[in-house]
């Protein structure tokens, strides 16, 4: 798995799999591998910011900023155990604790309520005020029994989201 334009080993596929707790099989692995490859434009082992922006989708993505701050450098072990979390094997925690992520956007594993307000920024645009935003937010912190002053930790992100039925999956598409 040295260089991107090797080809993966037996080896290198299970330790892969483990990598991502086997929630992709050895073939999906194959094709990630493959697509990470070809955003891999320079083989140099990893996927720059550039890279990924490449990809018009993402580019498009109101929150690809903050996911460049996660994804920019990923080798493609990490680039596997990134995409887990949209895994149709994943569970509710491990979908949630990425979102956690992408709020809390400074890595001090707390989501304070401008950071909130920041994702919603780039979720609504112009679309909304942001005294709009602001009203909105409290409202929704206030039912959910938190203040403008509260700090949601991961466990309360969990607490939150882990009912809601949440549904974030991406189908790998396997040769």
């Amino acid at each position: 798995m040295g260089t991107a334009s090797s080809m993966l080993t037996q080896y290198d596929l299970e330790e892969v799999q483990l990598h991502c707790h086997n929630l992709f099989s050895q073939q999906e692995i194959v094709s990630l591998y493959q697509r990470f490859c070809q955003l891999d434009r320079n083989a140099k082992g990893f996927i720059s910011a550039d890279e990924f922006l490449s990809v018009p989708e993402f580019a498009m993505n109101p929150l690809s900023q903050r996911l460049l701050k996660m994804l920019d450098g990923l080798n493609f072990k990490d680039f596997v155990a990134f995409l887990s979390a949209f895994s149709a094997k994943a569970n509710m925690e491990q979908k949630i604790t990425l979102i956690f992520k992408v709020y809390d956007s400074d890595g001090n594993g707390k989501i304070s309520f401008n950071d909130i307000l920041e994702v919603l920024q780039d979720l609504s645009g112009v679309f909304m005020s942001n005294e709009q935003r602001e009203k909105v937010l409290l409202q929704v912190l206030k039912e959910a029994g938190y203040t403008r002053e509260s700090y949601l930790m991961l466990d309360d992100f969990i607490k939150v989201f882990g009912n809601s039925g949440l549904k974030l999956e991406v189908e790998v598409p396997v040769d």
